[in-house]
């Protein structure tokens, strides 16, 4: 039995962490993929086969009115900050981020700047909003890499030969790719911290083994996982 998971990026390490575990209990396959929200979702609209989406909440409450996820199936797995990342190779001491002065000097200062989709992601999309606020939007343009999603943004950035790069996707992201460290959060005048959530899909396959594995993602056996990474429980 296959169990098909569309998610944003940010859940990637959530699923994942259980997957195993998972799979030995209940004798089935999790097949997940994921990417940028948008993305995910317009699957889900086009008919993708599905059984668990997780996104961001207003993504999931869009998807429960236009019918193609069951409204009382929907839950949080917690909230996701996004932050700052530079290589683990750099040497030198990390950038101040601590306000926005400090940021757009730390941006200036690096020769690139890594992120997910700025059309389709969620940290994707408030980055262009931080470049915007800035006013480094067209300055920086030609220094942008965007890729379709946080993870394979930062796997990208590790790879570049320059350690004075920095990017920028949820921390989730982040603190599960290899090669790059978490040097802080956004100032808080432009924070963004997202309520990734789940929902069985109304065209699910397997809707019970579903609600199993989303009684898994948002229960006890993943709250150790959920804080690992980065998210922040709910109380």
């Amino acid at each position: 039995m296959k169990i098909i998971v569309l998610s944003g990026g940010a859940a990637a390490g959530v699923v994942k962490g259980i997957q195993q575990d998972f799979e030995n209990r209940h004798h089935c396959e999790i097949d997940g993929t994921f990417s940028a929200v948008g993305a995910m979702r317009d699957l889900v609209i086009q008919g993708s086969p599905c059984d668990l989406v997780i996104l961001s909440k207003t993504l999931i409450e869009e998807l429960v009115h236009s019918g193609h996820v069951m409204g009382n199936s929907v839950r949080s797995l917690g909230i996701v900050p996004t932050g700052i990342a530079i290589p683990s190779s750099r040497k030198s001491p990390s950038p101040k981020i601590d306000s926005e002065e400090d940021l757009k000097n730390a941006f200036r200062s690096a020769p690139a700047l890594y992120f997910p989709d700025m059309q389709k992601s969620t940290a994707g999309i408030h980055f262009m909003k931080v470049m915007q606020a800035l006013g480094l939007d067209q300055e920086l343009a030609n220094r942008f890499k965007t890729f379709p999603n946080g993870a394979t943004a930062m796997a990208e950035m590790a790879k570049d030969a320059d350690p004075m790069v920095m990017g920028g996707t949820q921390t989730t992201e982040i603190n599960i790719s290899p090669g790059v460290q978490l040097i802080g959060l956004l100032p808080k005048s432009l924070e963004l911290n997202t309520d990734y959530t789940l929902g069985i899909c109304k065209g699910s396959q397997h809707p019970e083994i579903a609600q199993k594995l989303a009684d898994t993602l948002v229960g006890s056996d993943s709250i150790q996982i959920r804080q690992h990474i980065g998210y922040i429980l709910k109380s």
